[in-house]
């Protein structure tokens, strides 16, 4: 799941993962306290900045594939450098962009609280956007509709793509293993 900061990704990553059983992560929780102790004072990261945090994300992403587990993670991934690096060239990794209007981000962001990533580095963020291209076979989501439409679209597009797995079907009344 990547985009801009308030498109959403959290948002749509779990109800993604929740619909499909899959493992969702949260790419947030793999920044180092600087770069929150950074996006927090307003100030933008860098390349360096996000190379420890990318590499992380990357992390994550081989041990699922490893396990053979499917999972959704949050992940900006504004630059085609930052992609690169955590997808890796793997065809089995789907990009999924969530797009939309400055105006629809910034009033998102505006009206969130508790968030370290502060309204005033959106522009800086769209700045830095290299939307993915067609190389990158992205699933592109316009977020100016309800979650479940975009979760719909999402999963749609990944059928289409023969990348669905059936879930594990369990009996009414009996319960998964911890």
């Amino acid at each position: 799941m990547m985009g801009v900061s308030g498109t959403g990704k959290t948002t749509i990553g779990e109800a993604l993962a929740k619909r499909l059983g899959w493992t969702f992560q949260e790419g947030d929780e793999f920044h180092p306290s600087r770069n929150i102790a950074k996006m927090t004072a307003g100030v933008p990261l860098d390349d360096a900045d996000r190379a420890p945090w990318l590499a992380k994300v990357e992390a994550w992403i081989s041990d699922q594939l490893a396990a053979g587990r499917c999972g959704v993670i949050s992940c900006s991934a504004v630059k085609r450098t930052y992609r690169s690096a955590v997808v890796g060239g793997r065809d089995e990794v789907i990009l999924v962009h969530l797009d939309g209007p400055e105006d629809l981000i910034a009033q998102r962001l505006n009206g969130r609280g508790g968030h370290f990533m502060p309204p005033s580095l959106l522009s800086s963020q769209l700045a830095a956007l290299q939307a993915p291209g067609v190389v990158e076979h992205p699933i592109v989501v316009k977020i100016d509709q309800p979650v479940e439409a975009q979760v719909d679209g999402i999963v749609e597009a990944l059928a289409e793509r023969h990348v669905l797995r059936p879930a594990p079907t369990i009996p009414r009344g009996l319960r998964p293993l911890p």
